[in-house]
């Protein structure tokens, strides 16, 4: 099988997921400034994961154009990603309704670990099955920032119990250092060596 089917179906669950988060912004009761306020917390959240999944989305989408075939174990890494994802809407609302209070900014915390993991093993799972000198292979190597992230996640968790201030500055670091679409990846596929 071919990536396009896998390329539509996944787009269609990202652009269900960002509708689901955008839905949890409630429409204020007062034509303020002031009414706002409240809403603060739960736009900032929405924020920060609206990126985080564009970030998902935007590398999804090159990480695929470097791959040739589809296997059913790389639709099942697929499925499990796209599940750890679908968890973003809940857990952003609970950390924005929640003030990112200790708990939600952990699970929050949590759900993008699960992800980080969920992506590395779809990016294994593809270059095992196109092999180690598959175009997508020499473009991620040794993956040092998506290594990087899943750490960074990991400390984010416990020390949201320290203060959440601390994992919120990890989160949006890591959101920042992932701003950029992939340029290995990018840059791979705009050379020509794509097999597609």
């Amino acid at each position: 099988m071919t990536t396009g089917r896998l390329e539509a179906f996944s787009d269609g669950v990202f652009a269900v997921i960002i509708t689901i988060m955008v839905l949890e912004l409630k429409v204020p009761h007062g034509a303020d400034w002031e009414a706002l306020r409240p809403l603060t917390p739960v736009f900032l959240a929405y924020v920060l994961s609206f990126v985080f999944l564009g970030i998902y989305w935007n590398n999804h989408h090159h990480m695929l154009h470097l791959t040739e075939r589809v296997t059913g174990g790389i639709m099942w890494a697929n499925l499990h990603l796209l599940f750890w994802l679908s968890l973003t809407p809940f857990v952003t609302g609970w950390m924005g309704e929640n003030h990112f209070a200790a708990l939600p900014t952990a699970v929050y915390g949590a759900v993008l670990l699960c992800s980080a993991i969920a992506w590395t093993i779809l990016q294994t799972t593809i270059i095992r099955h196109e092999g180690p000198g598959s175009n997508l292979a020499a473009a991620v190597q040794h993956d040092v920032k998506g290594k990087l992230s899943m750490v960074l996640y990991a400390a984010a968790i416990p020390l949201a119990f320290v203060h959440e201030l601390i994992a919120d500055a990890i989160y949006v670091s890591v959101a920042l250092m992932w701003l950029v679409p992939d340029r290995r990846i990018e840059s791979k596929a705009a050379s020509g060596t794509a097999g597609r």
